[in-house]
């Protein structure tokens, strides 16, 4: 990488932060352009100084993780998050990889764990504490039997699949419009479609087989 990878930090313990931060200034190729206590400082600031990466605790004061993540998804920043944590629950784990976060990291790791989560989600590639990979093969086993169960989902034409992938990510049709350079009203044909073939019926089932199902989409 020719430039210097641009970090935002978010903890909302000064210690820890403190000790990540001097860990992490270490390694050259890494610029720490701001760093914050809590969760809504943390994306204005990851916004305004156009970072890289974002690198924050799940728990944080004002704004949480999730929270920062989802206003991300729905706001198409370009910098890519990194979850540090103490939680091991799956349903989190999902619910940050179907938020569009790229790495998810415990707070317990090796030092060359959070290093090496920077480099990969800075170049691109998701990265996970090897000690939780069974939580990534869990999500594609139940992925791959939730496309047996309904295999409906086959019959979906490609713009159809792409549709139902930004549904899943809480766009409006306005919004998909706008991102695939379509008009509304052929996003509400596409979605009347999806409808059709999924037999879901009554105005917000699109909606809810959506949510209900975005670990598995």
């Amino acid at each position: 990488m020719n430039q210097r990878i641009k970090i935002v930090l978010a903890d909302d313990h000064p210690i820890y932060r403190d000790g990540l931060r001097q860990m992490l200034e270490l390694d050259p190729e890494m610029q720490f352009v701001h760093e914050t206590g809590n969760g809504r400082d943390a994306l204005e600031q990851a916004r305004r100084l156009k970072a890289d990466v974002l690198l924050l605790d799940i728990d944080m004061p004002q704004m949480s993780g999730v929270d920062v993540a989802r206003e991300r998804q729905r706001c198409n920043d370009s910098f890519e998050i990194i979850f540090l944590t103490m939680h091991w629950e799956e349903d989190l784990f999902n619910e940050a990889l179907d938020l569009g976060v790229k790495g998810y990291v415990l707070k317990d790791s090796a030092s060359a764990d959070i290093l090496n989560a920077v480099h990969s989600v800075a170049g691109g590639r998701p990265y996970l504490s090897p000690s939780l990979s069974g939580f990534m093969m869990n999500r594609a086993r139940g992925a791959q039997d939730f496309r047996t169960s309904q295999p409906e989902l086959d019959t979906l034409t490609s713009s159809e699949r792409r549709i139902l992938k930004l549904i899943v990510s809480d766009r409006t049709s306005k919004e998909i419009a706008e991102e695939l350079g379509l008009s509304p009203r052929t996003v509400e044909n596409h979605r009347a479609n999806i409808c059709s073939k999924l037999n879901l019926h009554g105005s917000h089932a699109l909606l809810k087989f959506a949510f209900d199902n975005r670990s598995r989409l």
